[in-house]
């Protein structure tokens, strides 16, 4: 069984999705790949304890005061490729930034062969199913520019000042 619930924030409705036991999705409203391949539809209004956690992580993250996302069970229904670079993403902490670049190498790491995974890493960035929970936000261009945000270009840079503010 599928709950969904709605949060209000400061940058916009987010809609989160879990079963009875992990976090499933987390999205803002008209951003790319919202929903992700779930149908939405199918959700009940139930308030799972996922549900309850994530709602209790976001309002401390837009208070800012850098939760800790290990707190709320996550499942990532996602490719073997997909799931390394968003464990990657894990691990940037908050208020830093790490280059589509940087994670390639990272990916690589020990491989002597390394080729540019940019582009895939950026697919991978782009699908992220929890947005903030797992924090594609927090991924750059080598040249420090804004790059693509699923949730859009206005909202990656609110979520770097807020996360710079606070830490």
């Amino acid at each position: 069984m599928l709950h969904q619930r709605s949060y209000q924030s400061n940058l916009g409705k987010i809609t989160l999705l879990s079963n009875d036991y992990y976090l499933l999705g987390l999205w803002f409203a008209e951003q790319k790949y919202y929903g992700a391949h779930y149908n939405l539809e199918q959700a009940d209004n139930v308030v799972s304890q996922p549900l309850s956690l994530a709602v209790n992580w976001l309002n401390d993250y837009f208070a800012g005061r850098n939760p800790d996302p290990a707190a709320i069970p996550i499942k990532l229904d996602v490719t073997p490729f997909r799931q390394k670079v968003l464990g990657e993403l894990q691990k940037v902490p908050y208020g830093q930034t790490v280059t589509y670049k940087e994670l390639s190498h990272c990916l690589q790491a020990g491989q002597t062969n390394k080729v540019n995974q940019a582009q895939a890493i950026g697919g991978a960035v782009g699908h992220n199913p929890l947005t903030l929970i797992i924090p594609c936000h927090r991924v750059i261009g080598s040249d420090g520019s804004l790059t693509g945000y699923a949730g859009g270009i206005e909202r990656k840079r609110a979520l770097l000042r807020l996360e710079r503010q606070t830490s």
